[in-house]
């Protein structure tokens, strides 16, 4: 595998992963305790840290990452494997 693919792939997984942890730890004003700003939506988050999000994504996406291209290389888990709707058997009459 090219490291070029390897880097789209990695960008692939961390947009992923970002998305999947952005919910994860945080609190509206209310949950946490604070006071909100005139004006401010009630689902406002109280508590976004960029930077965690930033770290915990690079990092979940550095260990998906090397296990896809550790199964690609392996082949542990091919498509065979994974074929929920195999063909059935061709049938073949006698003349």
């Amino acid at each position: 595998m090219a490291w070029t693919s390897i880097i789209a792939i990695y960008a692939l997984f961390w947009v992923i992963v970002a998305f999947v942890l952005l919910p994860f730890g945080i609190k509206t004003h209310d949950e946490a305790g604070l006071e909100k700003v005139a004006g401010q939506a009630d689902s406002a988050p109280a508590n976004f840290r960029p930077l965690r999000l930033v770290i915990r994504a690079t990092v979940l996406a550095g260990v998906v990452t090397a296990l896809y291209v550790a199964n690609f290389v392996s082949g542990w888990i091919g498509v065979e494997d994974i074929d929920f709707f195999p063909k059935p058997p061709e049938v073949t009459y006698a003349e």
